[in-house]
C-alpha cells in the first residue's frame, strides 16, 4: 500500500507539531491524507547528511517525502537557509524520489512558527490571564523588539516564558498549539512552503 506522505523530522518537538497541523486538513486546504512521521535519531546534523538517504530507502511506499530541521543546531549555519535547502534538494533530484520529496528548513528553528498572534501560543506556555501579558513581559526582558510579535530567538524566548510560568517543557505543547492556533496568522516562510507543498500535493476535493 502507498500512503500519502513521509515526513522525517529532527527531533519530538517538530513531530509534535507536524501532527498537529496534518490533523487540521480543512485549515491546511488540503485534502485529508495519510502520513507517517519519523524523527531522526542524530537530529538537526543527522538530517543534513543522512536525511536523504534515509528516506530513499522508503520511497516506494510513499508519494511524497518532506524532510525537516532547523537551520540553528544544523551544522551549515553558515550557510543561507535557500541556499542549504537547494543543496539538499539537489540531493533528492538525484535520489529514488526524483522531485517527489522536498525539504523545509525552519530559520532558525521550528519555534518560528509558533509565535503567531494567535492567543493559544500564550495558553500552552502557561501564560493565560497573567500580568503581564506575555509580549509585554518579553519585551521588558529584552527578548522582543519594538511593535514586532516574533522574537528573534524563538525557541529562547518561548523557553524563557515556559521558565517564568513554571510550565513543564513537552513536546506536546507543540501539538497543541498546531492543533488549535489559527494557520493565517503565521508569516514565516518556511511554514508558507509547507503549506504551498502540501496543497500542491494534495489538493482539496
Amino acid at each position: 500500500m502507498t500512503k500519502d506522505l513521509l515526513v522525517l523530522a529532527a527531533d519530538r518537538n517538530m513531530e509534535h507539531a507536524v501532527k498537529g497541523l496534518l490533523s487540521r486538513p480543512e485549515a491546511l486546504r488540503i485534502r485529508p491524507i495519510e502520513a507517517d512521521i519519523l524523527v531522526h535519531p542524530r537530529r538537526d546534523p543527522g538530517c543534513v547528511r543522512e536525511g536523504v538517504r534515509f528516506l530513499s530507502n522508503l520511497s516506494q511506499r510513499y508519494r511524497h517525502g518532506l524532510l525537516m530541521f532547523d537551520h540553528q543546531g544544523s551544522g551549515r549555519e553558515q550557510e543561507q537557509p535557500e541556499a542549504l535547502q537547494e543543496s539538499v534538494e539537489k540531493d533528492f533530484s538525484r535520489s529514488a524520489w526524483g522531485d517527489r520529496a522536498r525539504v523545509i528548513i525552519l530559520a532558525p528553528e521550528l519555534e518560528a512558527w509558533i509565535w503567531s498572534g494567535s492567543p493559544h501560543v500564550d495558553d500552552a506556555a502557561g501564560w493565560s490571564g497573567r500580568k503581564p501579558p506575555l509580549r509585554a513581559w518579553l519585551r521588558n526582558r529584552g527578548l522582543l523588539a519594538g511593535d514586532l510579535t516574533k522574537p528573534s530567538q524563538p525557541k529562547k524566548a518561548f523557553e524563557a516564558a515556559l521558565r517564568e510560568a513554571r510550565k513543564p517543557r513537552s513536546s506536546s505543547l507543540y501539538r497543541q498549539i498546531a492543533e488549535k492556533a489559527s494557520l493565517q496568522k503565521c508569516e514565516d516562510k518556511s511554514f508558507r512552503k509547507f503549506k504551498s507543498l502540501l496543497q500542491d500535493w494534495y489538493p482539496e476535493r
